[in-house]
């Protein structure tokens, strides 16, 4: 097994002892990886799932779970760039853990060959699929959860073609369950979307090597397309990924190299220094929980037998990730079929599709998401404004989270301006007046307050979540006043601004 060199450490912080904003200060927007210990006492997993001597309860599962259909990996045999999967029930997999357990994970076969095969239960939509069983909360560091929140109310794809029922990358929501033997693992990776994902483990232990976004080039090749599988492979090609294995920098000079290496990553510049990548290295105990950031590849072994609850998701503070991870997969799609353009009818609709194929969605969904989401926050403003239930002032931190959400979504929507699905008549047309007549509409909203007074540790009076799911707000009214459509970024930071004025003058003294 190839040595690859850890230096520097990741914070270990307990939970109890650290408010919303110093997680935000510290890890989320300086997109830094934190273990969060202190936050998982109270879980039904944490006695349901484990047995009495700390392992995986497998027979509890296989009794109140075991039909349930999930993908399975096998993590000795790749497939394209990740581990071949089956699908089979949880019964099926914890015969089949147990089965290996009592050969020491090797199966005769019929030769006399040992097949040591490790299978690895991945992305089991647990929460989807059970959802009256409280297996756990989510951690109020973590639950500004745009992705999930909107994945409760809507489809991610607004074109029904792109949807289907068994698509992994199209799938309902991001809430997953693992479940691995000692010796399963997960290959080098970023997360879907470029989304922050956090790991908590219920049992077990985990070992996790960690590489920043400024050394992300280092695992590509030279045309920065295909990326390393295994860091741990004797075998990487010099040739192919000439990063990997050079000699390191001169010390004093690597910080500074590191810093700028952050700048030009921002910039999306591909810059190829011979210097070797420099992994952060972490092993995560039983009942914590780490918070992996934007843009980090990583590579996740299990030390023990392990169960753990992961989400995906993303907020105001990672879309700069989203949009950037799509104008490459856009770009890269358009590249690949730019020779067919003269003969095709829509060509960038051909383009839109297998940007959705491939990414999970594409400009026009990450549009709705953003104008949907702009709406609700300006609802919910509104809402709160109006809450007479509540003190004056004793909501501040709330308002002022939600108009950082609108900020950050005008700033992403800006950068949108220029795309070219949006120039032009597409004849894409979004009614934000339907929208907010929309029950999945109100639904949003409510998790929305839901999600904030979460957060901030906050009651919400009954009224203002009454005057959500009834739209009587002055919102309702300037809403239905100015907007006819939106079709563009442009119409939508219009909106936004119009709504957000007139909300203003409304709530001024005479």
């Amino acid at each position: 097994m190839m040595a690859i060199e850890t230096s520097g450490r990741i914070d270990k912080v307990n939970g109890n002892e650290l408010s919303y904003e110093e997680f935000v200060e510290r890890y989320m927007e300086k997109n830094q990886p934190v273990v969060l210990t202190g936050l998982m006492d109270d879980w039904k997993a944490c006695s349901d799932w484990v047995d009495e001597n700390g392992q995986p309860n497998l027979r509890f599962f296989s009794t109140h779970f075991g039909k349930s259909k999930v993908q399975v990996a096998d993590c000795n045999t790749r497939e394209f760039t990740d581990q071949k999967r089956v699908e089979m029930s949880v019964s099926e997999f914890i015969d089949q853990w147990c089965k290996e357990a009592v050969q020491e994970r090797g199966v005769t076969s019929n030769n006399g060959d040992i097949d040591k095969s490790v299978l690895y239960l991945k992305d089991w939509h647990f929460v989807k699929e059970y959802p009256n069983y409280a297996a756990y909360s989510t951690p109020h560091f973590v639950c500004d959860d745009w992705l999930n929140l909107y994945l409760d109310s809507y489809r991610m794809h607004r074109d029904p073609d792109s949807y289907q029922e068994k698509d992994e990358i199209s799938c309902s929501d991001y809430r997953f369950v693992y479940m691995g033997a000692k010796g399963s693992w997960t290959p080098l990776h970023a997360d879907v979307f470029r989304s922050y994902s956090w790991s908590a483990n219920v049992c077990g232990k985990k070992q996790w090597f960690l590489l920043p976004p400024s050394q992300s080039h280092l695992v590509f090749d030279r045309n920065m397309k295909a990326c390393i599988y295994n860091i741990f492979d004797d075998n990487i090609s010099e040739n192919l990924f000439p990063g990997f294995k050079k000699v390191n920098m001169i010390p004093g000079v690597q910080p500074l190299l590191l810093l700028w290496l952050e700048y030009i990553s921002f910039l999306h510049v591909h810059v190829f220094i011979i210097m070797q990548a420099t992994w952060l290295e972490c092993t995560q105990e039983q009942n914590e929980i780490i918070f992996v950031p934007s843009g980090w590849y990583h590579q996740v072994h299990n030390l023990e037998d392990t169960v753990s609850i992961n989400h995906n998701w993303f907020n105001s503070y990672n879309l700069c990730w989203v949009l950037d991870l799509m104008a490459r997969d856009y770009n890269e799609a358009k590249e690949y079929i730019e020779d067919i353009r003269d003969i095709c009818d829509d060509f960038e609709g051909l383009c839109q599709r297998n940007l959705a194929a491939n990414t999970g969605m594409n400009f026009y969904d990450f549009f709705i998401f953003l104008a949907r989401f702009a709406l609700a926050n300006l609802v919910v403003l509104d809402n709160l404004a109006r809450d007479t239930e509540n003190v004056a002032g004793s909501l501040s931190p709330m308002v002022q989270q939600l108009a950082h959400n609108l900020a950050s979504i005008k700033n992403i929507v800006l950068k949108m301006k220029s795309l070219e699905c949006f120039s032009g008549d597409q004849g894409f047309v979004l009614d934000l007046g339907e929208t907010h007549k929309d029950p999945k509409f109100s639904n949003l909203c409510y998790s929305l307050v839901q999600t904030c007074g979460s957060i901030h540790k906050q009651q919400i009076s009954r009224l203002c979540t009454k005057t959500i799911d009834t739209h009587d707000s002055r919102s309702s009214t300037i809403i239905q006043n100015f907007c006819d459509g939106v079709s563009s970024p442009q119409d939508l930071v219009t909106f936004i601004d119009t709504v957000s004025t007139e909300r203003a003058k409304s709530e001024a003294p005479e």
